[in-house]
Parts: C-alpha cells; sequence; structure tokens
C-alpha cells in the first residue's frame, strides 16, 4: 500500500507527524506499507527551520511542490496542477490531507479526480460562516473524502447531519494530542526565560496570526491595552512573527509601562514548555488553545468560533470574540486564579495515529 500524505503549511507537520511515526511502527509486521510526505510550498520555505523536522523526530518531506502565492485562486490552480503531475507519476492508494488550506483542497480535488481513496484528517470542522475561504475549503474536502477522520462527537455530528455516510466518519481523537504525548518529556526550557526573567506558572503567553485581527489596527490596540491593564506586573511573553511582530510592538510602544515582551519566533519544543508552563494563555491560534486544554492551562481565545467545541465545553478554552471589554473580563479572572474547571475531552489520549493507520491498512 501506498500512502501520500500531503502538508500545505508548518502546522501540518505537527498533526501529520504521528501518522509517520504509526505508519513506521506499522511497517514491521506490515513490509508492504510505504508513505511519502508532500510539501505543497517551497524547499526553501523559512518557516520550515531544520529545528522543526527534529524536534518532531520526522524526515524533511520527500516532495516539493514549490507553490508559493499570496493569491488563494493561485495557490489552488498551481498546486492542482502539480499534484497531479506527482499522482500521475508515482502510484498511490490513498492520499491523506489535512485541515482546510487552499492548498489542501486542491490536493483533495485532484486525488479524486484521478479515482483515488481520499482521507480527511481533522474532518468535520466549522466555523457556519460562508464568507470564510476555509470554511469553503472544509465543505469542498469533506464532501469529497472517502475516509473522515474526526477530533470529536462534534465533528463527527457535524458530517453526519450534512449526509456524509456514517460507513466514512471514524472518531478517531485529536491528533495533536499524540504529539503532544509524545513530546512531553522533550519539552526544553527555552533560553528566552531565563532571559527575560519569567519563572513558571507567572507569565502569560500572548499569540497572534489571524490576518483580520491585525488588520483591524484600533480594536487591535483596545484589546492589547485590556491585556496589559489586567495583567498588571504580571509578563506577557509573546513570540510572535513578521506583521503580528510588527504591530504589536508599535501599539506596545504606545501603552505606558506595558509588560509585554516580544520575543523571536520558538521551536516546537521550545514552544511547548513556554506554553506548557504559563499562568495564562492568549491567542487565536485553535491549535494553541486545544493544547491548552490538553496543558489544563487557562486560555482566551481571540475567536467567535472554534472548530474543536470540546475545548470550550471540556477543556479550559473560552472565547472572546474581537471584544476588548469580554477580553479584559477573562485576563481579570485569570489573573486572580478564578477559570473554570476543566478536563480533557474524549479520544485525546494520544492514540489517534494508531486508529487512523489501522483503518487504512485494515
Amino acid at each position: 500500500m501506498n500512502i501520500c500524505i500531503v502538508a500545505g503549511a508548518r502546522p501540518n507537520f505537527v498533526k501529520v507527524a504521528p501518522i509517520i511515526r504509526a505508519i513506521e511502527k506499522a511497517r514491521t509486521t506490515r513490509p508492504d506499507i510505504s508513505f511519502t510526505l508532500v510539501y505543497a510550498g517551497r524547499s526553501d520555505d523559512p518557516t520550515l527551520e531544520s529545528s522543526l523536522f527534529e524536534d518532531l523526530q520526522i524526515a524533511r518531506p520527500t516532495v516539493f511542490l514549490d507553490v508559493d502565492s499570496a493569491s488563494l485562486n493561485e495557490i489552488t490552480g498551481r498546486v492542482m496542477g502539480a499534484f497531479e503531475q506527482y499522482l500521475l507519476q508515482n502510484p498511490t492508494d490513498v492520499v491523506i490531507v489535512v485541515d482546510d488550506l487552499a492548498s489542501t483542497m486542491a490536493a483533495a480535488i485532484v486525488t479524486k479526480k484521478q479515482g483515488i481513496r481520499l482521507a480527511h484528517l481533522v474532518a468535520g470542522t466549522r466555523s457556519f460562516d460562508i464568507r470564510m475561504p476555509k470554511e469553503i475549503n472544509r465543505l469542498v474536502i469533506d464532501g469529497l473524502s472517502d475516509l473522515l477522520f474526526t477530533a470529536g462527537d462534534g465533528a463527527s455530528n457535524i458530517a453526519t447531519r450534512e449526509g456524509a455516510n456514517l460507513s466514512k466518519i471514524y472518531k478517531v481523537g485529536n491528533i495533536l494530542m499524540d504529539s503532544l504525548r509524545f513530546n512531553h518529556n522533550r519539552w526544553t526550557r527555552p533560553a528566552c526565560m531565563d532571559t527575560l526573567g519569567l519563572q513558571e506558572r507567572q507569565y502569560i503567553v500572548f499569540t497572534l496570526n489571524r490576518k483580520a485581527l491585525i488588520a483591524d489596527t484600533d480594536n487591535l490596540q483596545a484589546m492589547v491595552a485590556a491585556m496589559v491593564d489586567q495583567a498588571g506586573d504580571i509578563p506577557i511573553v509573546a513570540p510572535l512573527r513578521g506583521q503580528a511582530a510588527a504591530v504589536v510592538s508599535r501599539i506596545n510602544a504606545l501603552l505606558p509601562q506595558s509588560p509585554i515582551l516580544i520575543t523571536e519566533p520558538l521551536g516546537y519544543l521550545d514552544f511547548g514548555y513556554l506554553t506548557a508552563h504559563a499562568l495564562g494563555i492568549v491567542t487565536d491560534s485553535g491549535n494553541v488553545a486545544e493544547e491548552a486544554t490538553f496543558n489544563s492551562v487557562p486560555c482566551i481565545t481571540l475567536n467567535s468560533y472554534t472548530e474543536h467545541i470540546e475545548t470550550v465545553t471540556v477543556g479550559s478554552n473560552v472565547l472572546v470574540g474581537e471584544d476588548p471589554g469580554l477580553l479584559g473580563e477573562h485576563m481579570s479572572k485569570m489573573v486572580r486564579g478564578e477559570w473554570k474547571a476543566s478536563g480533557i475531552p474524549d479520544r485525546w489520549d494520544g492514540r489517534a495515529a494508531e486508529r487512523i493507520v489501522q483503518i487504512l491498512i485494515g
């Protein structure tokens, strides 16, 4: 069996790494199984630092489609063309795509046009906002997929309501937890903690990546000010990159005695330690919120929805949208230690990849 795993962006590698390890383990008794890791982007992508693959303990992708564009439509077209050529030249039994990027949708469309079995990892996630490009991608990918691997009951129920045959839906659990469990004893205390004088459970982590949030600078300034006002003397460490770092730096300079400490982006193991030992987290990343739930760390998400509602109903996450008032209210609770009780959702047990590989190989 030849398995093709497609990654469209850096965060995808954290999710496919456990699958690669599970395939390699299965090969000890099933030597007929092989896999290829394909990356939609460029081989010199600056976000793919060598430490990422060392930290995840997987090899770099075997194939790079070398697509690099800011236009979602151009990405879709170019990935379709490049991936079609790959499939024509490489016999493949099943393609696994991850999440909801334009490149993910493109690979899914080509896979089905070639008559190849398609599996979607993290299926059934919805914002229910059709204006979002990623929502369209999710609908297309799930609609085409032969195997829908969901993280929990919420996502499985969505797939069922949208008409997916029950035989296609598999609640395998949250694949991110596989990586967290695998690396739990490998976290490394980042050097910036000593440089900045940070002590475990005595700082807040702030991450920011969503383009719409960064673009609305007036509201972002109000949100940052609300964080700073409630944090008091508690340091807010912000590992930011690119435009997010530039915008937050400008806002930070306008706030007297701000506790926000902007740092360079961290490697996977360093960032894992930083967030796992924080007093709390403020983020617009669903992945970071899921990891916070696993680590039972209070988390405020700067969004009005989450792909995994379990982080809110069971876990440590709360949603505040882009409301500075709500953010300030929950920051106050976080700082005072008045957070809600939380637990770990069903099947977030670090065995999702094992379940997926067993389903694939029968």
